[in-house]
This record gives C-alpha cells, structure tokens and sequence, in this order.
C-alpha cells in the first residue's frame, strides 16, 4: 500500500514536470482569476461543428498540469489530427489551495466556458465528452453521477464521461477503509467532505452515460469499485460500462490514442454517446 502511494506521487510529480511536445500548437485561455484555472485548446485544421474532448488530468489532486506529455501528446494525435476533434486539457486549482469540492466546481465551471467558447472555434458545445484521469478521473466521476453541481456553475449536460481509472468511486468506503496516505492529504478528516466528493454517494438520476476504465494491474482494487460503481449507476437507471485494462495506472492515460482495441472501444463508446445526442 504504501509502495504504491508513493507510485502514483512519483507520477505526479513527473506529469507535473514534463511539458508536452504539442503544447506549442495549444491556444491558452483562462476560466477564471487564478493562474490554474487555464485551459489548453486543441484545433483541428478546419473544424466545422467538430465534436469536443474535454480532459481532466490527475496527480493525486495535489500536483499535475494539463499540458503534460502523458495527458495530451497521443489524444490530441488521435482525437484532433485523426478524427477532427477539438481537444481542451483543463487546468485547476489543486490541494491545498482548494478542497476537493472546489476542484469538482473549477472543472465544472471549465465546462461551461468551454461550451460558451465552442461557436468560436468552430466547435459544437452540444456535441461533448468529458474525460479525466485518475484525480481527473475521480472528478468528471463526481460531476457525471451528480450533473446539478455542473449546472450551478453554468454547465448545460453533454455526451458522456470516459473515465480514466479512479480508485476514489467510493470516497466514503475508501476513507473509512485502511488507504495510502494521499488520500488522507486530499479528502481530510471530515465524513461530510468524504460524502460531498464521493461518486457513489452523491449518484443521482439523470447520471451522464460513463465508460470506467480501469487497470488490471493495480493492487487496490480499481476495478471492483469500478464494477460497484458501475451496478450503483444502473440501478438508478442510468448507463455505465466497465473496461479493464491490462495496463498499469499511467498507461491507462498515456497509451490511450494510439492504435489500439483499447482506443477503439473507448471510441465507439465516445461515438455512440455523441449519437444519443
């Protein structure tokens, strides 16, 4: 447990240090007054109603930057070069500057901008899927089961949610539970912020259709809270599918847009939600 509390920080502070490669063809743009609060705006060459990928990227709440390598550089190869998608990497303010229900709000209020924005670009808002890795993960997660926490930030709702293997599905479960240390500096001591932020206990119906990716090879059980989630969704009536991946934590992010049956069926699912539309 505590080797891989200190994994997914060493990742952190490495996605928090590595620039991407396509980062000079992004368009920066801020949401709001604070630096983190940024988003990071990829075109296609002609966009004319192209659907849009938003992205949340992880690093344990605590680190992270949206233009890193392994957040950006194969998705944007995919979903913009090959397919015509504007792609958007979302920044935002991260512990301790904020709680973890402030996060779920910068995001949501990203959101907003981003479909306030999207006529410019030649985008459709209409046309959105959300997606978010790990800490991201966790935060489109929260956001898709309870959509009115978007909307109170000026979201209207989109497609569908891909999210990238979240092992805090169950923030109440989770804390109560013996748990890596991370999660202590991220949710605190409080039940009530435990609830506030927890997927499962703030499901509500009318939940955002979700795709759950989650890695096989991890040890603290991301795909059962995957599958508890999942069962949690439908039986409010809403849409949600599980997709285990054999890969660790960071290539369930990092290798995703590259040729692959894992990039295809996140495709389809991405396809199939634009369609319900």
């Amino acid at each position: 447990m505590k080797l891989l509390a200190r994994c997914i920080v060493l990742l952190a502070l490495l996605c928090a240090g590595a620039g991407s490669a396509s980062a000079a063809s992004a368009m920066h743009l801020g949401y709001g007054a604070d630096p983190a609060q940024r988003l990071e705006v990829y075109l296609p060459a002609q966009p004319r109603g192209a659907p849009i990928l938003v992205m949340v990227h992880g690093g344990a709440w605590r680190f992270g930057r949206p233009d890193a390598a392994s957040v950006v550089d194969n998705k944007v190869a995919h979903w913009v070069r090959e397919r015509g998608f504007v792609f958007v990497s979302v920044g935002y303010r991260l512990v301790p500057q904020v709680d973890v229900r402030v996060q779920a709000q910068d995001v949501a209020s990203a959101l907003a901008e981003v479909q306030k924005l999207a006529p410019g670009w030649g985008a459709d808002a209409s046309s959105l899927v959300l997606m978010g890795h790990s800490a991201g993960a966790h935060l489109v997660a929260l956001l898709s089961a309870s959509p009115a926490i978007a909307t109170n930030q000026g979201a209207r709702s989109w497609a569908g949610t891909v999210v990238l293997d979240s092992a805090a599905l169950d923030t109440v479960g989770l804390m109560q539970a013996r748990h890596p240390r991370l999660y202590d500096q991220a949710f605190g001591a409080d039940p009530a912020l435990w609830r506030d932020v927890s997927p499962s206990a703030q499901l509500r119906p009318g939940s955002v259709p979700m795709l759950l990716v989650c890695s096989s090879e991890r040890r603290d059980d991301s795909c059962g809270q995957s599958q508890r989630f999942a069962t949690l969704v439908r039986t409010a009536g809403g849409h949600a599918d599980v997709l285990p991946q054999a890969l660790t934590h960071m290539e369930v992010n990092a290798q995703l847009g590259l040729p692959s049956d894992y990039t295809a069926v996140v495709d389809r699912f991405i396809d199939k939600a634009l369609a319900g539309r």
